[in-house]
This record gives structure tokens, C-alpha cells and sequence, in this order.
């Protein structure tokens, strides 16, 4: 197949992009397949022009958007790859855009009785103002510790733990200075564990082992530190759980790829707290693709290779294209 491989994006997340781009293009080349990288950068324009980059879109058999964030992840750039008839790998348009908006994700799952994170948004001028933020959340029975997060980041970049009001207004700043949307949330005491879900070329959606992680504790939490640069951060999978907290694990996160109408794969996110049940904390519609990163080592648990995981991916677009043409 002729493969094109697109990093990078205008969104805090360019560099996890390339390198995500960067093993994606290697393990298809490892598979046999052609591919041509195409890189935008952090102003968001094509680093070949724009008449380039769709020239080499439209000479492809399939795209592989490898972007984390906005720009990439929110469904803009699956919407332009629509419009140019372009095959490509994961979820479309409305599960792209949907799933990046972390207080809209939690709003739908609500909906639909699943348990998540519980949180606030704040906008405009909330996010100046830290001492109505504390009433809107006492408002919500949430206290602090909470964490702080731009609404439609990813990488942990520009979150922060306040546990009083002068750290919940630095917080608030830092988040704000990414996001026009911040969201706040309840820390939640227990395990973060996460899942894999990939979707194969005969239509089977599957679940991988179950990843936990332990987090470098000279950090405060599991932040961009820990996740790229620490060798302290431990994943452990297979996770160890029982049978009922694994089943329910499982089928809940192919209750919400489902429910958001994803495609391809996906990474949920949950806190397990000592008492009550499992909550969804997000859900990435395209994770993180290193080598290292948590979706590879999930299924290489589970005996499939990286270069295996990213076949799958080209393999299940091809064959996804091919039913909606017949």
C-alpha cells in the first residue's frame, strides 16, 4: 500500500506527534508498504505546501493522521481528508471532535449512565477569578484536591494539582493560557489503569491488556515529565485485577468506543478509587504512538508486535474503505 504518515500539528503536543509519526512510518515500511511522511508544523501549515501534501494525499491508498491534540485529533484534519476522498486510519469526524473535548466526552457518557470524573468547566472570565471557581465546585461537592487541565489538551501539557486557592489560580492561568475551556476536576484516590481497543480488518473490535500505571513518584502526578522524560514511571501489564473488575473494565471501554462512534482504536483512561466504581477519565481517539507509549505496549502483550498493531491499522482502514465503496 502507498501510506501517508501525517505528524506534527499546530497543537502543545508537535513533538509526541513526530515521534509518534516517525515509528508509525517505520513499522509500515517494516511491513512493506510505501510511505511518504508528511509533516505540519506548529503554525500549521505543510511543511511540503499545501498543493504538495494533497497531491501526495490523493496519489495514496491510505492516511494514517498520527496527531495528538488540536488540529489533528479533534476531526478537523479527518474532515479534510474526507472532503479530498482519502481512506484513513481511526475515528471520523464527529467521534474525533467529540472525543478531544474532554467536558463533552463526560457529558455523553453521563447520559448514558456511565461514571466519570467528576468536574467543572470554566470560561471567560471564571478562569480569572479563582475564588467563584471554589464556589462553583463546592456548588458541585467537589473539594480540593483537584486538577486542572486545558479541556481539549493532551499530554498532560498544561495541567497542574491545586490543593488552595493560590495554587487553583496559577493553575487556572497556566490551563487557560492553552485553552479557552479549562476543565477542573476531583483528584481521585485509587489506581489509573488503562486500555487498548482495536479494531481489526473483519469488523472484530477487541480489547488489550489492561495497562496500570505507577507514576514517578518524585513527580507530583503523572505529568509530561513522567510520561516522556522519567525512568522512574513504571507500566505494569497485564494489570493485576480480578475477573469482575477486569470484565467490567473491558466492557465498558467497548461501551463507549460504541457510544462515541469510534473507529480503529482507541486509549480510555480510568481511575479505579478503593470504594465505588470504575470512572472514565478520557479517552484518546489517537494516542500516543511511540514505541514506548501505553497502546503499543498493551498489545504487544497480548502477542502483537508494533509493527503488527500499525498493519492492523492500514489493513482495517483498507478493508473499511473498500465496504463503504463496494
Amino acid at each position: 500500500m502507498k501510506v501517508v504518515v501525517i505528524s506534527g500539528g499546530a497543537s502543545p503536543e508537535h513533538e509526541v506527534s513526530l515521534r509518534s509519526g516517525k515509528g508509525i512510518a517505520d513499522a509500515a515500511a517494516s511491513k512493506g508498504h510505501t510511505v511518504a511522511p508528511l509533516v505540519i508544523e506548529r503554525d500549521g501549515s505543510w511543511a511540503a505546501g499545501l498543493p504538495e501534501a494533497i497531491r501526495v494525499l490523493l496519489d495514496c491508498d491510505v492516511a494514517i493522521p498520527a496527531l495528538h491534540g488540536e488540529g489533528g485529533e479533534d476531526g478537523v484534519l479527518q474532515g479534510f481528508l474526507e472532503t479530498l476522498k482519502v481512506p484513513y486510519v481511526g475515528s471520523g469526524v464527529t467521534a474525533s471532535a467529540v472525543g478531544l473535548d474532554k467536558q463533552l466526552t463526560k457529558s455523553v457518557l453521563e447520559a448514558h449512565g456511565i461514571p466519570v470524573t467528576p468536574g467543572i468547566t470554566l470560561r471567560g472570565a471564571d478562569l480569572t477569578d479563582a475564588e467563584s471557581a471554589i464556589q462553583q465546585l463546592k456548588a458541585a461537592g467537589i473539594g480540593f484536591p483537584v486538577f486542572v487541565k486545558p479541556n481539549s489538551g493532551g499530554s498532560s501539557i498544561g495541567a497542574s494539582r491545586a490543593t488552595d486557592l493560590p495554587s487553583l489560580a496559577e493553575a487556572l492561568a497556566t490551563a487557560a493560557a492553552l485553552d479557552s475551556h479549562v476543565l477542573v476536576e476531583q483528584e481521585i484516590v485509587g489506581r489509573e489503569i488503562d486500555l487498548s481497543v482495536l479494531e481489526f480488518p473483519d469488523g472484530r473490535v477487541e480489547v488489550g491488556p489492561a495497562l496500570e500505571i505507577h507514576a514517578d513518584p518524585s513527580q507530583p502526578f503523572f505529568n509530561a515529565t513522567a510520561k516522556y522524560d522519567s525512568t522512574a514511571t513504571e507500566f505494569v501489564v497485564p494489570a493485576p485485577m480480578d475477573a469482575e473488575l477486569a470484565n467490567r473494565l473491558r466492557s465498558t471501554a467497548l461501551e463507549v468506543f460504541g457510544i462515541l462512534g469510534c473507529a480503529g482504536l482507541a486509549r480510555l483512561d480510568f481511575f479505579v478509587p478503593a470504594d465505588g466504581p470504575p470512572l472514565v477519565n478520557e479517552i484518546n481517539t489517537f494516542p500516543g504512538f511511540t514505541p514506548a507509549s501505553q497502546f503499543p505496549r498493551m498489545w504487544a502483550a497480548a502477542g502483537l508486535s508494533y509493527a503488527d498493531v500499525v498493519d492492523t491499522l492500514i489493513q482495517t482502514a483498507i478493508a473499511k474503505n473498500e465496504g463503504a465503496t463496494a
